[in-house]
């Protein structure tokens, strides 16, 4: 398998791994009560406990699945050999994939080469680099491409499992804008593709999808990061500034332009579209409180067709979560024995929740959500499309080593607006917030 069908092994498990605990959970809580279980309760008990030994073993399975993948890959560039032509020189001994890295064995070993050339110390593993690692050559040149392994390491960080941009629906592209197709009927609706019965010997009725295209153009986020001669001199900590830290930078913006960009020049998010459903507070309700009523309103407006809806919120609101019971269980489960890679907020009536500085605090529009970011476009370059290249020209006078990452998203959700339900009034939504309070 390649490398991103072993990502999506990985995701496969966050998810199996997330329902999991989610299950768990739940059958903890029913097993921990100290009266004696009802037969409801005890059916429901058995039931949950089936699921889990299930996806217990399903969990093993896609561990089992991305060991043996992780092992090919690992024997292919073992034994394989460099793009240089035969053996791999001294300066890339113990690479495990020069034709991804050039020969060097981090990205801190790569920014201390660039620097170098600048005094006249020219690393032959820039020059021997394949082509299209240099981006110009000569005094006036703007720099090196950083190696493609470098670049996919901060596009694998920015869409980490802990990243909102990994539960959204991606829509890869070449260019700088992208076509969606969108159907924004239902099932029960009048319009779209529809089912009906049929009395033996009538002609069937066609009917089609209600087929409406957007473009949504791809905007540029960057991170720009310059480098002195003692943090070039400090391999870690530059490792850590160039990576980690520039990652953790991009990712965070993008994540907030999801919630709540205004799409100028940005993506737009749930929070500012036309598909936004708001639950109204209670009559009476007290100034920055949420009640059961609130949250059991918001679930009741989801709209479920798929996906994998969850919980976001301000870390301000668990104080009122944590008071919130259903009965005699509480609403808000934390992760006493929290599956691996699975989200560390806890449980929300019944889903994941997850606290991030996305949200606004406690009190304000915005401030708990209940959403299925499968609803959500997200428009990317093809490929890892994360431009990444490093320069010793700009801040030459300073001493100064600059780094610069560009990333081009876009985004919208797939709705325009709520859609009515197949009975009732209240419409429903893939994104679903509370009034103020």
């Amino acid at each position: 398998m390649s490398k991103k069908d072993i990502k999506k092994l990985r995701q496969a498990r966050a998810e199996k791994a997330a329902s999991g605990k989610s299950k768990l959970t739940a059958l903890n809580a029913l097993l921990d009560k100290s009266e004696a279980l009802t037969d409801a309760e005890g059916a429901q008990a058995t039931a949950l406990e089936a699921e889990v030994d299930a996806l217990e073993k399903e969990v093993k399975a896609l561990d089992a699945e991305i060991a043996a993948e992780e092992a090919k890959t690992r024997r292919a560039t073992l034994f394989g050999t460099t793009s240089l032509g035969g053996p791999a020189r001294a300066t890339v001994v113990n690479d495990l994939n020069p034709e991804r890295t050039a020969g060097f064995h981090n990205l801190a070993e790569f920014a201390v080469a660039v620097r170098g050339a600048a005094t006249g110390s020219l690393d032959q593993r820039l020059t021997a680099a394949a082509s299209g690692y240099q981006q110009n050559q000569g005094t006036s040149g703007e720099g090196f491409l950083v190696p493609t392994e470098y670049r996919e390491q901060i596009w694998s960080l920015v869409f980490s499992d802990s990243s909102l941009l990994s539960y959204c629906n991606p829509e890869p592209t070449s260019s700088n804008t992208i076509s969606i197709a969108k159907d924004e009927t239902t099932p029960w609706g009048a319009a779209g593709v529809q089912a009906a019965w049929r009395s033996e010997g009538t002609q069937m009725v066609a009917t089609k999808a209600a087929i409406t295209g957007t473009i949504l153009q791809l905007h540029e986020l960057y991170a720009f990061v310059t480098a002195t001669d003692e943090v070039l001199s400090d391999a870690p900590r530059l490792q850590n500034r160039i990576t980690v830290q520039a990652a953790r930078a991009i990712q965070w913006k993008a994540s907030d332009a999801v919630v709540s960009g205004d799409g100028n020049g940005k993506p737009l998010g749930f929070m500012n579209s036309g598909a936004l459903v708001t639950v109204n507070k209670e009559s009476g309700q007290a100034a920055s409180t949420i009640v059961n009523a609130n949250v059991l309103k918001m679930y009741s407006r989801l709209l479920r067709m798929g996906g994998v809806p969850m919980w976001l919120a301000n870390s301000d609101v668990l104080p009122q979560l944590g008071q919130l019971t259903l009965g005699n269980v509480p609403a808000w489960l934390p992760n006493n024995q929290p599956f691996a890679g699975a989200p560390d907020g806890g449980v929300f009536l019944g889903r994941s929740m997850n606290f991030n500085e996305h949200m606004q605090s406690l009190g304000t529009l915005g401030d708990i959500a209940l959403v299925d970011l499968s609803g959500y476009a997200l428009a990317t370059k093809a490929g890892g499309g994360i431009d990444f290249a490093a320069s010793i020209h700009l801040f030459f006078d300073q001493n100064l080593t600059a780094f610069r990452w560009v990333f081009r998203l876009g985004g919208q959700p797939y709705l325009t607006a709520p859609v009515s339900p197949a009975h009732g009034s209240n419409t429903k939504s893939h994104f679903v917030t509370l009034q103020a309070r």
